[in-house]
Formats: structure tokens, sequence, C-alpha cells
């Protein structure tokens, strides 16, 4: 009876850590595959929106790609359609165009013209207006907007906010 106690006990304690072994082992390894800080921290930009001037574009950098901001002056504002104005962003009192500055057709770098107030592809001739939507083809769709969450007068970038979901819901962007 002895042995056999003896035997359970040991069955028993070896059991025991073996799990929290294992337990230990699965932890470790979640944590290498999570990203590290860093490179959370490289998801969001968060840009000051009172710093920009009107009809002036503004390339920022967010996850090695371009975004392209441009604060609206009155008269563009006024001359916007229902669409047009459904791609407008309001934070305070001033209102912008926040896309990534990357071609829909194929991935080329638009030129803005603040003369004519409008963007031109200069890989495939693609056209689009100032606030990003196509006027000429061959590119399938206006600039795409990067998720964004307005936080005062500051808006971070990556982080998907009510407002962008919003634009998602109605397919104004992807």
């Amino acid at each position: 009876m002895k042995d056999n106690s003896r035997r359970g006990f040991m069955g028993m304690a070896f059991g025991a850590v073996a799990g929290v072994g294992a337990v230990a082992s699965l932890y470790a390894m979640k944590k290498s595959w999570d990203p590290l800080p860093s490179v959370k921290a490289a998801g969001f930009t968060t840009l000051d929106m009172s710093a920009y001037k009107e009809n002036e574009l503004v390339t920022e950098k967010w996850r090695g790609k371009p975004i392209f901001v441009l604060k609206y002056t009155p008269d563009m504002l006024a001359k916007m359609t229902a669409q047009q104005k459904s791609r407008v962003l309001t934070i305070g009192d001033s209102t912008f165009m926040v896309t990534l500055g990357l071609c829909t057709h194929l991935g080329c770098i638009p030129g803005y013209n603040p003369d004519e107030q409008s963007f031109l592809c200069a890989c495939h001739g693609g056209q689009f207006d100032f606030t990003g939507d196509v006027t000429k083809v061959p590119p399938p769709r206006g600039l795409d907007i990067p998720p964004f969450k307005i936080d005062g007068n500051k808006l971070v970038l990556g982080e998907a906010g009510p407002e962008y979901a919003k634009m998602k819901e109605t397919g104004i962007t992807l």
C-alpha cells in the first residue's frame, strides 16, 4: 500500500510539473508571436491639424506610406457636391482631405496642382479632384482613406474611430 501511495504521489507531482511547464512554454510562445511595443507604436501616427494651411498639400508618413493632408478653403467647400462632402473630415472649425497618397490604379504617387485643385497620376494619366474622387480613369476608385480617429484637434492614423467606421459602412473607403 505504501508503494502505491508513493507511486501515486510521484505520478501526480510529475503531472503537476509537466502541466506548469506546458503552460509556461505556451505563454512564452505566444509572447514571442506578439509584435514588439516599438512595432505597435509605429502603427499609429498623430497629426496636429491646427498646423496646416489652406490649399497646401502636406505629405505625412504612416506605416511607410505617404498620406496626403489638404486643408480646404471656403471656395473649395462651396464647390463640393454631396458625394464629395462625404469624403471630408471636419476637425474643429476646419475641413480636410486625408487620403493615402497612392493611386488606386497601380500605386503611383499622384502630384497635386494647387492652381487647378486636382491630382494627376503621371503613370497612366489618372486624375483626381481635390477631395480624392476620380475624375479621369484608369483608377478604379478614389484615393483611399486610411483608418483614423479624431481626438480633439488631433487626428490619429491607424486607429478606426466612429467617423471612419461610418465612411467604411457607406462604401466611401475600403
